[in-house]
């Protein structure tokens, strides 16, 4: 028995010895590939772990390819579905019944002591009027909207009316959102010239203000009204706007101000949607165009305002602007317009700037200076004035603009000047310059005129 175990813990020695000298002969390089091989193995296993290789399963989907034109019921479906979305939303916003029964509310929770003739609420009515007002209201009964119209009340409530007036201002605004998103046809949040143009199209029947107009002028209106969103919101020319821009800036409240049947006849004026000043820039053009065939030449464009803005500079405007035949449309003749009629705005500079840098530096140097004032000069000669030294109009630029390279102006350095519409009226326009040398002579008159008032008043 102790025979035959001797025996077989020699051959299993043997074995294991053969073995040893089996994998000794395996090469370094084998080796060393094997081992590279587990170790990147477990290391992998140990770094992402196994049940994760395939996460990219579990990440949701957002990105949609928009449908192509020939895809007409893909297109259909989006179309269908976008609609539904939009339909959801309106119903989540209060109606006037909902507004009127919030109003009851507040007033119902309102704190005394009376602020002056504003009634006041605590934030423990607030939260308590939330309560009562209904879900569609929950998100404005927050901590963070009563501490945004918290002002210096001692007893730290907030008006009533503030509050009112905040609630109405959030759901026009989403009511008007939803409104421009109907016309949204790449539903991609901007509106293109042709879907703001069917917007405001539809929109001049429920503008009483715009009762008058006839019909034949609509497309006119249209265009009129257009120009001024695409001209301030989009000044790189892409061709669409964003409706988070539209409903940011003040153009919107002017055109549904038309909706004021009491407009005063000095806002309506002052209003670039209202009918009279449609109709004014309108006739405008029509007055400038001589040979009635809808389009402006150079010399019928001379003629504009005062008459006094140098042929260099209208030379600038037929090389740089869209023009057919070298004369110029309504729709460019509205971007001319709104340019000069608002000098102050940055778009207007922009603009202009682009004009005036004829050799297209991003900058205004000496040379740009003084090419467009010598055309203020020979003007002046025409009317029989002396001719002022360019070299004193130089150093009154440089010294209102301030510009950060004391040789160049930049478009950025015209804006933050907060003086780029005094400088570029000196370079373009005659009038401009007139009004700007005689400033003091005009503010002494302007001072007497007033004196006189005060003393007829007496």
């Amino acid at each position: 028995m102790a025979k035959e175990e001797d025996t077989h813990w020699s051959d299993v020695l043997k074995r294991r010895l053969a073995g040893l000298k089996k994998e000794d002969s395996r090469n370094e390089e084998e080796k060393k590939a094997e081992e590279t091989e587990l170790f990147t193995k477990y290391y992998s296993e140990w770094r992402c772990g196994v049940e994760t290789d395939e996460s990219y399963k579990t990440i949701p989907r957002f990105y949609y390819k928009l449908p192509a034109e020939d895809e007409v019921l893909l297109q259909k479906l989006r179309e269908e579905s976008r609609a539904v979305f939009l339909q959801r939303k309106s119903r989540e916003l209060l109606d006037n019944e909902e507004l009127q029964n919030l109003w009851f509310l507040l007033d119902k929770h309102q704190v005394p002591p009376v602020s002056g003739d504003e009634a006041m609420i605590n934030y423990e009515a607030y939260l308590q009027v939330g309560e009562k007002a209904g879900p569609k209201c929950r998100n404005f009964f927050t901590a963070r909207v009563y501490a945004k119209l918290l002002s210096s009340d001692p007893y730290g409530r907030i008006s009533i009316m503030q509050f009112f007036n905040y609630v109405m201002r959030k759901v026009w605004l989403h009511q008007t959102r939803i409104g421009l998103s109907l016309y949204d046809v790449a539903g991609q949040g901007y509106l293109r010239e042709s879907d703001l143009e069917n917007y405001i199209l539809e929109l001049i029947p429920t503008l009483p203000q715009l009762d008058g107009l006839e019909k034949s002028f609509y497309s006119f209106y249209v265009c009129t009204a257009v120009r001024k969103f695409f001209f301030f919101l989009d000044p790189v020319r892409t061709g669409k706007i964003k409706i988070q821009d539209i409903l940011a800036c003040s153009f919107l409240d002017d055109l549904l101000e038309l909706r004021d049947e009491e407009l005063s006849k000095e806002s309506q004026e002052s209003n670039w949607f209202s009918a009279p000043s449609a109709l004014r820039v309108y006739g405008q053009y029509l007055n400038l165009d001589k040979d009635h065939n809808g389009m402006l030449s150079k010399e019928e464009l001379s003629r504009y305002g005062t008459a006094t803005l140098t042929s260099v500079f209208l030379d600038r405007v037929f090389q740089e602007c869209l023009t057919y035949d070298g004369e110029m449309d309504y729709k460019t003749y509205l971007d001319f317009v709104l340019a000069l009629e608002n000098r102050k705005e940055p778009a207007a500079l922009q603009y202009i700037f682009k004009l005036l840098d004829m050799e297209n530096q991003g900058y205004l140097n000496v040379f740009s200076l003084n090419y467009f004032f010598r055309a203020i000069q020979e003007q002046m000669k025409l009317h029989s004035q002396e001719p002022v030294s360019f070299q004193d109009v130089k150093d009154e630029i440089f010294d209102m603009v301030k510009p950060k390279d004391p040789y160049k102006i930049t478009l950025q350095d015209l804006v933050n000047s907060c003086q780029g519409d005094t400088v570029v009226s000196i370079l373009i326009d005659l009038n401009g310059f007139w009004t700007y040398e005689n400033r003091e002579v005009l503010v002494a008159n302007d001072n007497d005129g007033s004196n006189m008032a005060d003393v007829d008043d007496t």
